[in-house]
């Protein structure tokens, strides 16, 4: 585990004024504004002169003018998916010279693109499962992986939009999903076993967390009180979760992240370590009551005033 500690809370002299930009257009909207609620007091407690914007359609285009208006210290992003997470308002962010919070553009985009993020992550010499980019309707009748197999878009997140397909005879039920042609999808070979998870803070990796559920980690799981059990630290083998604290920590640093990501793993058990697999990173994991980030932080000492208090004193440009 990372060796972070603080015993108390230390202002940087050059940050007063933070912007918190929470909303957003993409399907997770509601996920970053239970993100921001949290954060907003936390940054509040630590006696910061917090402005909160509710990014939507029809101020997106005067964002620039808006954050200007105000003129942060430091823009804390607790946007999840779409362009708060995919480099897009990461661009906004370098053009105003501002510092923000988080991984930068390039880091964001290729962590976004799951099928971009695995080939970073392979040629890191992480192990990933099995997968093929389905760009047409067409390829689904002549797909190279023989089911149980998940199909996901490569570039959404929360659990939005992922089915389980067990049998051929499945795939024309998932054909609904190629209405929205500019939409490209991931099909990945399912893996049985357990959902692992590690966050990693300025580098450090935090703790394995062993993720419970009765189904799987669907978006009620993730978000709704009661939806999971998460078991910190996993009760795991020591070698199975060391490795899981190594992958983490190279997954975050093959793609030049910054602040905090979190990785996540699947694990099946009979395999042992053959059995491990890096599912994905996500650059802008949630800080709601119920996230795992949080969760992490607090198990090795950081409640959410410091690990907020991490990620501000980290917002730079140029990363």
């Amino acid at each position: 585990m990372g060796e972070i500690s603080l015993t108390r809370l230390v202002k940087p002299k050059n940050v007063s004024k933070v912007l918190v930009l929470q909303g957003g257009v993409s399907e997770e909207k509601e996920v970053s504004n239970s993100t921001a609620a949290s954060c907003i007091e936390a940054l509040k407690r630590i006696s910061f002169d917090v402005e909160a914007v509710n990014m939507h359609s029809a101020n997106m285009h005067e964002l620039a003018k808006i954050i200007n208006a105000i003129n942060p210290d430091v823009i804390f992003n607790a946007l999840h998916g779409g362009i708060g997470e995919n480099g897009t308002i990461q661009g906004l962010f370098e053009t105003l010279q501002i510092p923000y919070t988080h991984s930068g553009v390039l880091s964001s985009a290729m962590a976004m693109d799951k099928f971009i993020s695995k080939k970073i992550f392979k040629s890191s010499g992480l192990p990933v499962i099995e997968d093929s980019l389905l760009n047409t309707e067409d390829q689904l009748k002549d797909i190279p992986i023989n089911p149980p197999f998940v199909i996901k878009p490569n570039n959404g997140g929360s659990s939005v939009g992922i089915e389980f397909i067990k049998y051929k005879e499945q795939i024309d039920e998932v054909r609904t999903l190629y209405a929205n042609e500019d939409r490209k999808y991931l099909l990945e070979k399912y893996i049985p076993g357990r959902e692992l998870t590690v966050a990693v803070l300025n580098g450090k990796p935090l703790t394995v967390t062993d993720i419970v559920t009765d189904d799987w980690y669907n978006y009620d799981a993730k978000y709704r009180n009661g939806g999971s059990e998460h078991v910190i630290p996993a009760d795991i083998p020591q070698d199975i979760f060391q490795l899981c604290i190594s992958y983490a920590v190279k997954a975050h640093q093959s793609l030049a992240c910054r602040g905090v990501t979190r990785s996540d793993f699947r694990w099946n058990e009979k395999e042992g370590k053959e059995g491990l697999y890096i599912l994905e990173l996500n650059t802008q994991p949630g800080m709601t009551k119920t996230s795992l980030v949080p969760e992490q932080a607090k198990y090795v000492g950081l409640d959410l005033q410091h690990l907020c208090l991490e990620l501000v004193k980290d917002a730079s440009c140029n990363k």
